[in-house]
């Protein structure tokens, strides 16, 4: 059964922790854009019952400038971002996640760990904004318009009822990944 916050922190099976908030973990290949831009707007807009965490299969150990930017110039808090493996929220002892939600179209499910707290999963699968062409002014575009896309997505999520039916808060969730166009 999936694990629905509380009013206190349990000690769940294994020994991780299921806090008061909604716990959600985005994924994505380098940890560098998509998933760390996930991860700053939930916690800007969604803090009152989110909590956000990005991680990478292949973390790059820095975040991307054109990313760090889309966040500033929207005022996004930035502070104690930083690039991570996904092995950081994958062992016994790590928080639990109620969602997983992988951003790029490269991280595959077959090869993500087991996380701890059985969380929900979707695929919002966004392009690599970092690959687009056609110079400086293209790849700005690109960063302008995943940061849009993520800010419309999580607007959704955060507005979700928890509390129906698994069948129909997976449909939810998977319907959400496919907002904005991508």
């Amino acid at each position: 059964m999936w694990p629905l916050p509380r009013k206190h922190e349990k000690h769940q099976k294994g020994g991780g922790m299921c806090p008061d908030k909604i716990n959600v973990l985005f994924l994505g290949k380098a940890n560098s854009a998509r998933s760390i831009m996930a991860e700053a707007i939930l916690n800007a807009i969604g803090a009152q019952r989110f909590r956000a965490f990005s991680a990478g299969s292949h973390p790059s150990g820095t975040i991307d400038p054109h990313a760090m930017r889309q966040l500033q110039e929207r005022r996004i808090p930035v502070e104690g971002l930083h690039s991570k493996s996904w092995e950081d929220f994958s062992h016994p002892r790590a928080l639990c996640m109620h969602f997983v939600f992988s951003v790029c179209d490269s991280v595959s499910w077959h090869a993500c760990p087991i996380w701890s707290g059985i969380p929900m999963a979707a695929h919002w699968g966004l392009p690599d904004p970092t690959a687009a062409t056609g110079g400086q002014l293209a790849v700005e575009q690109a960063f302008a318009n995943m940061y849009k896309v993520l800010y419309q997505r999580i607007s959704l999520l955060i507005k979700v009822d928890v509390g129906i039916n698994l069948p129909a808060l997976q449909l939810r969730l998977d319907e959400i990944g496919r907002a904005g166009g991508f």
